[in-house]
């Protein structure tokens, strides 16, 4: 039985990212020590800082993360990709070219026996007025096609910089440490989740860039991957156990 990967939030192409070809490659070759033991990888959104297709473009680099994905995928590895809040607008090419299963809502499904519900996060017990609104804004069809109208020079520079700003303004640039059960948003909405799904064994989320692990209920447990930022986690089903683990270079990988 091979295992089956989950992981998120590499935003590849950040400008607030440093090296981030070291970064690319760094995420390829941890893809590369487990294309043999994988029955499926799941990529939890956010895999790019900003992803617009064009009908005849799409920004440009990417090229060994792009082209290790077609590798599994002509392997016969599952690789299915959810879009996050930065990377909404991918509209047939990541399916067509690298052949990976695209989800734009979370997914229940049963693996090896149990119950996932897998998601990137972004919308999910968040209550902010405007996030809400900006989230809104990003999915609307009419805003993607007047999106769509700007010459792609502007329209990936535009969204390249407001990705960087959305991380800049934060202190240092990293994420708010863990707010605890009551305040966590992703805790908060599995919590109410879990009362008219009690069938659900796990909850695997992005988004957050913490490492979450926590046993919600005797059944229910939630993992937040944490990110392949600074973290480099991911979480690893066997079919008897799931574990998170970190990525650390020259050491075998499960």
């Amino acid at each position: 039985m091979k295992n089956i990967y989950f992981l998120s939030d590499a935003h590849l192409g950040s400008w607030a990212v440093e090296h981030g070809r070291m970064q690319e490659r760094r995420l390829v070759r941890f893809l590369d020590t487990i294309k043999t033991k994988a029955a499926a990888v799941y990529l939890l959104g956010d895999m790019f800082d900003f992803w617009y297709e064009y009908r005849y473009c799409v920004p440009k680099g990417y090229t060994r993360f792009l082209g290790k994905l077609s590798e599994l995928t002509d392997m016969g590895v599952e690789v299915h990709y959810f879009t996050g809040n930065h990377d909404i607008w991918t509209y047939g090419y990541l399916e067509r070219e690298c052949g990976v299963i695209l989800h734009r809502k979370p997914l229940t499904v049963e693996l090896y026996g149990k119950i996932f519900y897998i998601a990137h996060g972004d919308g999910l017990g968040d209550t902010g007025k405007g996030f809400k609104f900006i989230r809104a804004m990003f999915h609307n069809r009419a805003c993607q096609w007047a999106f769509s109208t700007l010459h792609p020079r502007w329209g990936i520079w535009f969204g390249q910089t407001w990705a960087k700003h959305s991380r800049m303004k934060r202190p240092d640039g990293e994420e708010p440490p863990y707010m605890g059960e009551e305040r966590e948003p992703l805790l908060r909405y599995t919590q109410r989740y879990i009362q008219y799904h009690s069938n659900v064994d796990y909850f695997i989320y992005g988004h957050r860039h913490i490492e979450i692990d926590k046993q919600l209920t005797k059944k229910a447990r939630v993992i937040v991957l944490g990110d392949w930022i600074s973290h480099f986690t991911y979480v690893v089903w066997d079919g008897d156990h799931l574990f998170l683990s970190q990525y650390i270079e020259g050491e075998s990988q499960v």
